[in-house]
């Protein structure tokens, strides 16, 4: 039977350390090349709307231990000012709904193993992403976090934070006071750390071991004059500035897709791939986006700076010194963490008779393509 599990069903079995886990065996899979994932693709349409675009998205990767998967998604882009920032925003069908779905296969015998929703399991994969970087870089004696941003990353990244370093403080900013003010008494009652709402960036990185970006920003959130020496950074929305970047004295890259066989000229750190239709005017559809995507999407950060987990692994130098200010990012594999952790989350669901069963036979045909 395949089967349909949706958010609750996963958020009811799947844990950060779960996902911890499970990330880091896909990561040492890929470093031995026992697993390959392939760069996120993305497909862009003009709407009928000049100021939103279709985007489809997706990213895939397996393993020879048992699984591949495919992440797909389905949105409308556009973007607007919000609290004196310009914020991507999506849907599909109308606001405040998305399609976002994972099919899982088994590698063994092409058996599709479940359809799953996205949601849950892509905010805790990347929070869990964080956490690994920051277990690599971060102070030993890290115990502050400033977070920038109130949404559901920044609520899974001071889950990971939490489940690396002994956090005892979080300083919260977002725009919104009410947002920042809810995510503190849930975070508080949750996790049990003490949890401040601030007023302005500035005032979360004061004293902050680890600051982390976690915004729909199109713009920066993280600012180089207010990072303290010896601050770990993140950033998975929003982005860097020019200061921050220079600051940085070692940056760690958990990945990047390997080349396709035969082609080693495609190998490619950008974090994601687009293609794209022209406006009727003969404009990509993305051009009356504020920030062009017309570009490619960015490499490695700080590349002179780097180490890729891989050398770690191999022994290399992590964190320089206490006094350095180091940064992560996952990298362009995000393909692997969907086999990985829709793995372990269907192998979880599937134990506790969780999910909707449908005859695998309703995918399969008798006609060979």
């Amino acid at each position: 039977m395949t089967l349909i599990l949706n958010n609750d069903d996963i958020a009811s079995v799947l844990t950060m350390r779960d996902t911890i886990d499970a990330l880091t065996a896909a990561y040492e899979e890929l470093a031995r090349t026992e697993a390959v994932c392939r760069p996120r693709i993305d497909i862009r349409i003009p709407t009928s709307d000049p100021a939103k675009m279709y985007q489809w998205g997706t990213m895939e990767g397996g393993s020879a231990a048992g699984y591949f998967a495919i992440r797909m998604k389905s949105d409308v882009v556009y973007e607007r000012e919000y609290g004196g920032t310009r914020t991507e925003e999506k849907y599909c069908v109308r606001p405040g709904l998305f399609c976002g779905l994972i099919l899982l296969m088994s590698v063994e015998n092409g058996e599709p193993l479940a359809i799953m929703n996205d949601g849950h399991l892509q905010h805790v994969r990347v929070g869990a992403d964080s956490g690994i970087g920051a277990s690599y870089m971060a102070r030993e004696d890290a115990s502050v976090v400033a977070m920038i941003g109130s949404g559901g990353m920044a609520r899974t990244h001071a889950e990971s934070f939490a489940a690396v370093r002994n956090i005892r403080r979080i300083q919260v900013y977002s725009p919104t006071p009410a947002n920042r003010e809810a995510y503190a008494a849930e975070i508080q009652a949750n996790l049990g750390i003490e949890t401040i709402p601030v007023a302005s960036a500035a005032e979360a990185c004061k004293g902050a071991h680890i600051v982390a970006g976690c915004t729909d920003a199109v713009e920066p959130v993280v600012f180089g004059k207010d990072i303290e020496d010896g601050a770990h950074l993140t950033c998975v929305g929003g982005t860097i500035d020019g200061e921050a970047l220079e600051r940085i004295d070692r940056s760690l890259r958990l990945g990047s897709a390997p080349a396709p066989v035969g082609i080693p000229e495609m190998a490619l750190h950008d974090e994601y791939i687009a293609y794209e239709a022209n406006n009727a005017d003969g404009s990509p559809a993305s051009a009356r986006q504020s920030r062009s995507r017309s570009g490619r999407a960015h490499g490695v950060i700080a590349e002179d700076r780097v180490v890729f987990l891989r050398q770690l692994l191999d022994g290399a130098e992590g964190r320089p010194g206490p006094s350095a200010v180091t940064y992560s990012e996952r990298g362009n594999i995000q393909g692997a963490q969907f086999f990985a952790v829709a793995g372990r989350a269907y192998e979880l669901a599937k134990a506790r008779g969780l999910g909707h069963e449908l005859p695998t036979e309703w995918f399969l045909q008798d006609i060979r393509d």
